[in-house]
């Protein structure tokens, strides 16, 4: 009997896993890192222990302390969410040995399937199509090398346990494949805790499918329909709707029923299967995961059905409740993953603080599953992902337009996010049109990026009016009818006028504001620090009238569909007080450094990976602008340094 339910993950997993588990009546135990005992996750479950440390390898990768947690809490069951050890054979093996029960495939099943390496190995034998790739033992830079060409430039490395981008390199030339497969190696072990790599041939234009497979324990196994997965950037999934558009009946059928029998030919368990598919209708097996996807919300809209309450019941030895003649479909739904991330600078993750967090108002066909709140830290230790908002229609354009509805709606500032790209995806014609696959935004980036550029007099005279009337009226305790408390702007003889300095992205402006507005015409939210109106006073591209929030010192104003953080400053008080160093090579963003590849003195070509610097489970390479000597080194491997930081200097030759 399962009454207390321990979730072994974090963030929107944690949450959504909870929320089904208390629907159910169970006791719901979460666990968090010491950075994330504040974290919504924790505060929403019945039950938290702290497993200490900040990176995934001291907290949420930690067996012993997760089983310890689970025993000390009183659970009988460990859900694992997806990710971090959801594929993890030695996890699975650990709760069956504690004598508890995992909601996920038993070790066994893990063993042979958990690997995409295995996974591949089972397809061929079952007469699957697979992608050309080498998903061997051996594990050496030469064994790679030969395989890759004898499959052939471009190749695709991955990680044989992960998935969500994580240990995955597209290697152009055979001169670079050294070091992206050391790369790849390490971010597999960071996260997942196993470095083990597979490379396949890079195939062009495809479309990503995959399907939802369930079994329960007394031999019945279906398929759930099919979601279509193109839209991605650094090989992790944007977007994902369901069903897959322009799927004829009869190769989803196909699709299905080959995804069934991989899945009885190893036992019956709670699985996706995921395929290439190609202009003409031919599919090839990609990769297969033992676990629920971050997805699958779109298939429970067109389903109705709860599979995480599937999950729970299967592993109370209940059976499936419907046949696979029985299987709904109804209407589409489409799903953006919002991320802390920055599009103008390559989607390197952000962090900070989420000063500012308003998610879109419910209704019908409207869902947002999220893991955080306003007011709480994005820390440079974890995925990005913010959340998910879910739209469901009668048909696609429905959703897609409900979906623009609630992106329109959602605003989020403190940290840089995705959320003005989604709109501009969802957006687009070429998405309108379902004109898919994996390189729909490579190849529209011209629409789907911005250009950050200088902010024009119209947005300054918007923001310093509105930031204006929304400050807060000065009333003086020794005299409450000074005029000199009052804010208005009053010159003798001259037009009433306030001069105000205003910084926004880096910029900053002196704007001369009039005061010939009513204080009436404001509309207040309840909570007595923020002041929220539509503007009327000028127009922007948009139909609509932008959106302006203010939150404390800071007024967030939408422009151009982005919402920029304008701020007011006093020039004589900002002083530079730190003293930057010449030609010095900042950090991109919070992390630690995993590896420093130069030492002073050195003397690097252009293009030359000078430190590497690990953020929200990824590396990003900081590379040599120009050949030049490395003249100071301010960063050693293990430390973790913020944003902005100087980690070398650089003379130029």
């Amino acid at each position: 009997m399962i009454t207390t339910l321990l979730v072994a993950n974090r963030g929107e997993i944690a949450c959504r896993v909870m929320r089904t588990a208390k629907t159910m009546g169970l006791t719901t135990v979460a666990v968090h890192s010491g950075i994330d005992r504040d974290a919504r996750h924790a505060r929403d479950a019945d039950i938290r222990i702290d497993l200490g440390g900040a990176k995934p390898a001291e907290s949420y990768l930690l067996i012993d302390k997760l089983i310890a947690a689970a025993k000390a809490s009183g659970a009988q069951a460990i859900h694992p969410g997806y990710g971090f050890l959801s594929e993890n054979a030695d996890f699975a093996r650990a709760i069956e040995d504690a004598g508890l029960v995992f909601l996920g495939p038993p070790a066994s099943a893990i063993d042979a399937m958990g690997s995409k390496s295995a996974a591949k190995a089972l397809m061929e034998k079952a007469g699957v199509p697979l992608v050309p790739g080498y998903h061997g033992e051996a594990q050496d830079v030469e064994t790679f090398r030969t395989a890759a060409e004898k499959i052939g430039y471009p190749v695709l490395l991955k990680a044989t346990a992960g998935g969500g981008g994580k240990g995955m390199k597209v290697v152009e030339r055979e001169v670079d494949l050294a070091e992206a497969l050391q790369s790849a190696q390490r971010e597999a072990q960071s996260s997942f805790g196993d470095s083990r790599m597979l490379v396949e041939k890079y195939v062009l234009k495809p479309r990503h499918v995959e399907i939802q497979v369930f079994a329960d324990q007394h031999g019945n196994c279906l398929y759930l329909n099919e979601r279509d997965c193109s839209i991605q950037r650094r090989h992790q999934k944007v977007v994902e709707e369901a069903p897959a558009p322009g799927l004829s009946a009869e190769l989803r059928r196909a699709m299905g029923e080959a995804a069934v029998k991989a899945a009885q030919a190893i036992g019956y368990v709670v699985r996706h299967v995921e395929f290439l598919l190609d202009a003409r209708g031919e599919f090839f097996f990609m990769e297969m995961n033992t676990r629920l996807q971050v997805e699958h919300p779109v298939t429970e809209a067109i389903t109705g059905l709860d599979l995480v309450a599937w999950q729970i019941r299967v592993a109370r030895g209940e059976p499936l409740p419907i046949t696979q003649e029985q299987v709904p479909l109804n209407g589409h739904a489409i799903e953006v993953r919002l991320y802390a991330e920055d599009p103008d600078n390559d989607f390197l993750p952000a962090t900070g603080t989420l000063a500012l967090y308003r998610e879109s108002a419910a209704g019908p066909g409207r869902r947002v599953d999220s893991g955080v709140a306003e007011g709480d830290q994005v820390s440079p230790f974890y995925d990005p992902m913010l959340g998910k908002l879910i739209a469901w229609g009668q048909d696609r354009e429905e959703a897609r337009l409900r979906l623009l509805a609630m992106l329109d709606e959602t605003c989020v500032g403190g940290v840089r996010t995705n959320l003005a790209f989604l709109r501009r995806v969802v957006g687009h014609p070429a998405f309108a049109a379902a004109e898919l696959d994996t390189g729909f935004i490579p190849r529209h980036e011209a629409d789907l990026m911005r250009t950050p550029g200088e902010l024009g007099d119209a947005f300054w005279q918007l923001a310093g009016e509105l930031f204006v009337q929304t400050e807060p009226a000065k009333v003086r305790g020794d005299d409450i009818h000074s005029p000199w408390a009052n804010r208005d702007g009053l010159r003798f003889g001259m037009p009433a006028r306030i001069g105000m300095h205003l910084q926004c992205n880096g910029q900053s402006r002196l704007v001369r504001v009039g005061t010939n507005y009513r204080r009436s015409e404001l509309a207040r939210e309840p909570a007595p620090s923020e002041t929220a109106f539509a503007s009327k006073l000028a127009p922007t591209k948009a139909s609509r009238q932008p959106k302006a929030i203010r939150q404390g010192r800071t007024l967030y104003l939408e422009w151009n569909g982005e919402l920029e953080a304008v701020t007011a400053f006093d020039p004589i008080a900002e002083v530079e007080a730190s003293h930057q160093h010449h030609g010095g090579m900042t950090a991109p963003m919070n992390g630690s450094i995993v590896r420093v590849l130069v030492e002073a003195g050195q003397h690097v070509e252009a293009g030359a990976t000078l430190v590497v610097l690990e953020a929200m489970k990824m590396e990003h390479s900081i590379r040599a602008q120009q050949a030049g000597v490395v003249k100071g080194l301010f960063c050693a491997e293990g430390d973790m340094v913020n944003e902005g930081v100087v980690l070398l200097e650089m003379d130029e030759a």
